[in-house]
């Protein structure tokens, strides 16, 4: 449930529900607005009765969260949710482009590509140090040496590295060189995985699954939220259906949905979603016309020879042309694309 307070309800009536509510069990949530503030409670709701809290001063009314979602909703956090990422924001005004190959092959091809995205106006690196693949023959990461690159691109461009975690053991490993953790579609519902990544108030991006409806997105996001770090950025991805054309079929209808349902800040994957890089750039644009507020897209060098997922990597002449592309777009919405600090 939700206890929207007065307007002019004072510091000491707030803590006087918080401390009603704590004393009962409830885990709490302060959300202060620009008018009122609203304090989520998660518990036994039977425990304590909705008349109960509305006779506290300062409250203005107890209203039950309906949703499975309870802080990834509206209900209790109805303004937008902007991301710190360094002297970055994802959400709001400002459109974030994550750029940079599928993997971490070498140290050159990670720098080379690292300059180019750059210099085209990414403004975070994506890259994987330990990959999840459906074969275990299949290339799988340098892993440490990864990071250690990653690490050394992010020294050299500035760029934030958004890199993907796949074991909860590896949390405080990764956790130490990356700005934002991934957490991908196969792993959407590895619930003690996100509970890992929640203890770490990192930024985290959430890859849809697979398969995942909406609700189950928006859940699994819950628990990231449940254990206190509210940076949760959202990434819709393509989800499986009977087509086969396309590697998934990448669900822009989400992105209003999302944003009507949740808070949190929403970006596409052109990429994954169509798994064909003639696709990307379209996909791209629509995606940003739809309101996402970003967009992870992959580039390699030399796309012919990438260890993965190349027939869906853009070389860097594709990817400063994407970005000069969507610029118009971008400010028609009223929106800029985001700037490194130089």
């Amino acid at each position: 449930m939700i206890i929207i307070m007065e307007p002019g309800a004072t510091l000491e009536e707030q803590q006087a529900v918080i401390a009603r509510l704590e004393r009962e069990g409830f885990k709490v949530h302060l959300s202060r607005g620009v008018e009122r503030t609203i304090i989520g409670a998660i518990g036994d709701k039977t425990r304590l009765k909705s008349e109960t809290l509305a006779a506290l001063p300062g409250v203005e009314k107890v209203v039950p969260i309906l949703q499975p979602y309870k802080l990834a909703g509206r209900d209790f956090h109805p303004e937008d949710t902007v991301v710190p990422v360094g002297d970055l924001t994802v959400g709001g005004r400002h459109v974030q482009i994550i750029a940079g190959p599928c993997a971490v092959e070498s140290r050159e091809q990670l720098l080379e590509t690292a300059m180019a995205v750059r210099e085209a106006g990414a403004t975070m690196l994506r890259g994987g140090a330990y990959k999840p693949r459906s074969s275990p023959y299949s290339f799988q990461g340098l892993a440490a040496k990864g990071l250690e690159f990653l690490a050394e691109a992010r020294e050299v461009t500035g760029l934030p590295v958004v890199t993907e975690i796949m074991d909860p053991a590896l949390v405080t490993e990764i956790a130490q060189v990356a700005d934002v953790l991934q957490i991908g579609s196969r792993n959407m519902q590895n619930f003690a995985l996100l509970q890992a990544v929640g203890r770490t108030q990192k930024p985290v991006l959430l890859k849809r699954g697979l398969s995942a409806t909406i609700e189950e997105w928006l859940l699994a996001a819950e628990y990231i939220l449940a254990e206190g770090n509210d940076r949760v950025i959202l990434c819709e991805r393509g989800i499986r259906t009977f087509e086969t054309y396309t590697r998934n079929t990448l669900d822009l209808s989400a992105v209003p949905a999302v944003k009507h349902l949740s808070h949190l800040p929403v970006i596409v994957d052109p990429s994954h979603g169509t798994g064909r890089k003639f696709m990307v750039a379209p996909m791209a644009r629509a995606a940003l016309a739809a309101g996402a507020d970003g967009l992870m897209i992959e580039v390699h060098p030399n796309p012919q020879e990438a260890l993965s997922d190349g027939p869906q990597s853009l070389i860097p002449e594709q990817f400063a042309r994407l970005v000069q592309e969507i610029r118009p777009i971008i400010a028609a919405g009223e929106r800029e694309l985001g700037r490194l600090v130089s």
